[in-house]
């Protein structure tokens, strides 16, 4: 199975060097991937595939929990709540905007630190406030 896919969240900011503990792994995908990948993790599925919304996101969303791991397959079609402007809006992604970065012996998409910084900035969630103070000391 070859489905375009990228690392995001708090993985993707311990992929640059963050430290904090994770509460899951967080993979951004194609909305019409979830489906084909919802076949291939049946039995680990906890959550969806369906729309998910809370405070902070609306999004195309199925969870895994695998081997004590919560795992986020999350479609490219998500609205984010911007803490700045108290606005929903249209997180503006593609699976192209990424790094490969080594993780365990493997060379992994990453999605761009700039960009992960800038989502996480206008989410600002302690975890979010956290990241980015460790990543903008590690960037500079």
């Amino acid at each position: 199975m070859d489905i375009p896919y990228k690392i995001i969240g708090g993985f993707a900011a311990r992929a640059y060097g963050a430290n904090r503990e994770l509460a899951d792994i967080d993979i951004e995908v194609n909305d019409k991937d979830i489906l084909v990948i919802f076949y291939e993790v049946k039995p680990y599925i906890v959550f969806g595939p369906g729309r998910y919304t809370d405070d902070s996101w609306d999004l195309e969303l199925m969870t895994l929990q695998y081997e004590g791991q919560e795992i986020d397959i999350a479609g490219l079609g998500a609205k984010i709540f911007n803490t700045v402007n108290k606005k929903w809006e249209n997180l503006v992604s593609n699976l192209d905007n990424y790094e490969l970065v080594e993780i365990y012996g493997k060379k992994v998409p990453i999605e761009k630190l700039d960009s992960l910084i800038a989502y996480k900035t206008k989410l600002s969630r302690d975890v979010d406030i956290e990241d980015i103070r460790q990543l903008k000391l590690l960037k500079y």
